[in-house]
């Protein structure tokens, strides 16, 4: 089985509620992503990365972005996982987000999951799915 971590960031506890559902699903460790690293990085087979969009469809500048921006030099070749949640626009964020990863070299194992404001049943089930994704 893969060792599996699930890193994320979230203010109002909606992405939280995701990451919950993607490391009960996967048997993941649960990493905030101010206590994440690129050293950390190394330690996992794959890794599923949650934050909100932030102001105009950007990922949280403070903790969450720094880290993401330290870590994915190491992710190239890495399976990886997005997921989040919104309140206002499009997804846009996460198209761009995708992209970076991409980018970066990671290997997207499944569809992004997104969630407008709190997780619904169906973005639940999502998250699970991408849990059970990230596990195999």
């Amino acid at each position: 089985m893969s060792k599996v971590a699930v890193v994320y960031w979230s203010q109002t506890g909606n992405t939280e509620a995701m990451a919950n559902a993607i490391a009960e699903a996967a048997g993941a460790e649960l990493i905030t992503a101010a206590d994440f690293s690129a050293d950390k990085a190394n330690e996992f087979d794959a890794i599923a990365f949650g934050c909100p969009a932030m102001g105009a469809e950007v990922l949280e500048e403070d903790e969450f972005q720094p880290m993401w921006d330290a870590v994915k030099a190491n992710l190239n070749g890495k399976n990886i996982a997005l997921f989040g949640s919104y309140g206002w626009g499009d997804g846009e964020w996460m198209r761009n987000w995708e992209e970076d990863a991409k980018t970066a070299g990671a290997n997207l194992v499944t569809d992004s999951v997104t969630a407008n404001e709190a997780p619904d049943d169906d973005a639940l089930a999502a998250c699970k799915a991408l849990g059970e994704a990230l596990a195999k």
